[in-house]
């Protein structure tokens, strides 16, 4: 029995995990609804924005910056935060659409700005992993690491933690930028960890899902994937009322074609999606909610499953590829394609509702905060839709 397992179980007898849980979640992910704080919006990088939108979004205004945007932006109080190829990472005013500063680094940008008290933390290509105080516009510490960082950076208390392409997963002290532990994996780590109570849940190039305790960096679980994997988990809790059976499960596409469902309690892959018919690699990272796991693929698709099983509920299919991770907002889904097309599809049954031609490939992911979203493309363009 692994030591996850067995902590879990432990939580479970003295009825305090379904309380935790709901306390967890509220947290993480309240705290996304008026900001988008995070490359998926919350720590259990479920992809999931509650925000009113307009039957029909209008755009409201571009940015341009100076190189390919393949960052999701970042939105506190009222400004937004995007990095990019060229090096600089860009706040920019969310009402005029008008840049007030820029930070400068050595090497492109593509890891995605999380903001945590004040504080813009993000990886370049360098391998150096960059704290920023917004207040002071100033570098606040860095962190170099042996390979590129497009990892996200996601935060628990005092400890800040992303992975880079050097094999290992970080936990820096997030005043100092000090090493706390690293864990080595057997590959790059490209994904944003997802942080669950007392455990961070990675998916690496090594095939494997693995969940760490922060802390002291030690592994607890290590589920066999049987792939390659560059997107992130996503977290969900199911019969998070529940007092004896609350379910944890990661969710996340693979090279190997398929969308898996894991569960984290038992150790054990729950269930293997494969389209019958469409076999190519998944490469975006899964939006969940209780009801519906959604996510894009090379094979041009969307995909919505049941969390529970991974049976199919509808697809659809686009005309290009799909890196672009998907954000479920209300009762529609956004993502974009290399195509350079923005869409929008209702939940409830995959049809289109809504698309928007960026012209231009877009792999990055949309950002959402106030009645409005946000989603950078290859040529540099930050666009902005809402209600005008």
């Amino acid at each position: 029995m692994n030591k996850f397992f067995e902590k879990l179980k432990i939580l479970l007898h003295w009825g305090i995990l379904a309380a935790v849980l709901v306390f967890l979640l509220l947290l993480g992910i309240h705290t996304a609804f008026s900001n988008w704080t995070s490359f998926r919006g919350n720590p259990q990088l479920t992809g999931v924005a509650d925000s009113q939108f307009p039957a029909k979004l209008e755009l409201l205004w571009t940015f341009k910056a100076g190189d390919m945007i393949e960052s999701t932006a970042a939105i506190v109080d009222n400004m937004v935060y995007v990095g990019a190829s060229d090096g600089f990472l860009y706040a920019i005013n969310v009402q005029s659409g008008k840049s007030t500063w820029k930070y400068q680094t050595t090497a492109p940008i593509k890891s995605s700005p999380s903001i945590h008290n004040g504080i813009i933390y993000f990886g370049d290509g360098d391998g150096i992993f960059h704290a920023v105080d917004i207040a002071t516009r100033k570098k606040k510490w860095q962190y170099t690491t042996e390979g590129e960082i497009i990892s996200s950076a996601n935060f628990a208390g005092d400890r800040v933690l992303f992975g880079s392409y050097d094999g290992f997963l970080y936990c820096l002290n997030i005043k100092k930028g000090e090493l706390v532990w690293k864990f080595e994996t057997e590959g790059y780590v490209h994904g944003t960890p997802a942080i669950f109570g007392n455990f961070v849940i990675v998916t690496g190039c090594d095939s494997y899902l693995r969940v760490i305790n922060i802390d002291d960096g030690s592994e607890t679980q290590q589920v066999n994937l049987g792939a390659y994997v560059g997107a992130s988990p996503a977290i969900l809790v199911s019969n998070a009322d529940s007092q004896t059976n609350p379910e944890v499960r990661a969710y996340c596409g693979t090279y190997g074609n398929e969308v898996l469902g894991v569960d984290l309690t038992s150790g054990e892959i729950a269930w293997r999606y494969e389209h019958p018919m469409r076999k190519l690699p998944f490469f975006a990272s899964a939006a969940v909610t209780e009801r519906l796991v959604i996510i894009g693929g090379r094979d041009k698709m969307v995909h919505a499953l049941s969390p529970e099983k991974g049976e199919p509920q509808w697809t659809y299919t686009a005309k290009s590829r799909i890196e672009s991770s998907p954000v479920i907002v209300g009762k529609r889904v956004f993502f974009g394609t290399t195509r350079g097309v923005f869409i929008a599809l209702d939940i409830t049954n995959g049809e289109q509702v809504w698309k928007f031609e960026t012209g231009s490939s877009i792999v990055a992911s949309p950002s959402v905060a106030d009645g409005k979203i946000y989603i950078g493309n290859e040529d540099g363009i930050l666009f902005c839709f809402g209600e005008k």
